[in-house]
């Protein structure tokens, strides 16, 4: 009986978690819409219910039912693949992040996390990195050149800025001996969050994410003025959608680890164990706000400005980073 609890329990967490991350996902793009308009003072979307709320609705809708075109030449098996992969591998992110303590419900103590598995980094890093054949896929299946190139644009920097940025977690892993983000939570227990020992680990970190999924000012694989749109020039419909899609999921998981990995997770004052997830959303909320307002702030970079940032300045400064950590560590005695 306790293997039927455990599939049934896991079942429910799947089924909420993919529930709230869908719906999160579809008014992520209204509040970015609305946080931009708000920078460029102006109203963003305010037509469709009451102060917009039901435009993602509608984006939905009209997406649905535009129109599918796939290209008399493209790889169509490929090109239907490539979007899926993306919005999967943005997803699968979440099934390891721990989003809140642990609680007693129907005489069972239930773990806030979908699986609490002992190398749950490395399964991060490994799932991320799929997310890059989306991308790259979607551009080259296409059979068009603007699509080919900001594939290739794509392929370079995201694995540019994944080397940088699986290095500067190793200072975590360092300070937290462990691969378990459940366990890596708990160490950062009574503020001792790894954001007060790794202040430059954590800066760097949201910089190589944020150039990790392609958003401004690193969106040179999707640079409207040069190639048209990039490597999803050719989609339309739904195939267009589920790549925005994947792009808000995976923003949703990058700011999620970082709450993770150097904000203390769940822990907070004045909140019981059971409403634990509150702070949990409330940190990954404000990172989330922080990109928005990035987007909106920062202009594009020159291609080769993010190339020299990733491999001349953000590599040699995640093993710096590496090297004092494991000094101050030695130095400590720990």
């Amino acid at each position: 009986m306790e293997l039927v609890y455990f599939l049934i329990e896991t079942m429910v967490k799947v089924v909420v978690v993919f529930g709230v991350l869908m719906g999160t996902v579809a008014y992520l793009t209204l509040v970015e819409r609305k946080v931009l308009g708000h920078i460029q003072v102006r109203y963003g979307p305010n037509r469709v219910g009451p102060f917009g709320l039901f435009q993602p609705i509608a984006d939905g809708i009209k997406a649905f039912f535009k129109e599918d075109v796939v290209p008399a030449k493209a790889d169509k098996a490929l090109f239907v693949i490539a979007p899926m992969i993306s919005i999967v591998a943005a997803l699968s992110l979440f099934a390891v992040i721990p989003f809140g303590g642990k609680i007693d419900l129907f005489g069972r103590t239930i773990t806030l996390a979908i699986a609490d598995i002992d190398i749950g980094l490395l399964y991060i890093l490994g799932i991320a990195s799929l997310g890059e054949f989306g991308v790259v896929l979607g551009g080259w299946s296409g059979y068009n050149k603007y699509g080919l190139i900001g594939a290739l644009r794509a392929a370079a920097q995201m694995i540019s800025y994944e080397v940088a940025l699986g290095l500067m977690v190793i200072g975590v892993l360092m300070i937290s001996g462990t691969l378990n983000l459940v366990q890596i939570v708990q160490k950062q227990a009574g503020w001792h969050w790894n954001v007060f020992y790794q202040p430059f680990a954590f800066i760097f970190y949201m910089v190589c994410a944020i150039a990790e999924i392609n958003r401004s000012p690193f969106d040179m694989p999707e640079a409207e003025a040069e190639l048209a749109c990039g490597f999803n020039i050719e989609y339309s419909s739904m195939k267009f959608a589920l790549f925005f899609m994947g792009e808000y999921a995976h923003l949703l998981a990058v700011c999620a680890i970082a709450t993770t990995l150097f904000l203390g997770g769940w822990h907070g004052p004045f909140l019981p164990p059971s409403l634990s997830w509150i702070w949990f959303v409330a940190k990954t909320g404000f990172l989330v706000y922080f990109c928005i307002w990035e987007r909106g702030t920062f202009p594009r970079l020159r291609y080769d400005q993010i190339m020299k940032l990733g491999w001349k300045v953000l590599l040699p400064l995640a093993l710096a980073n590496i090297f004092f950590t494991g000094l101050v560590m030695i130095l400590k005695g720990t």
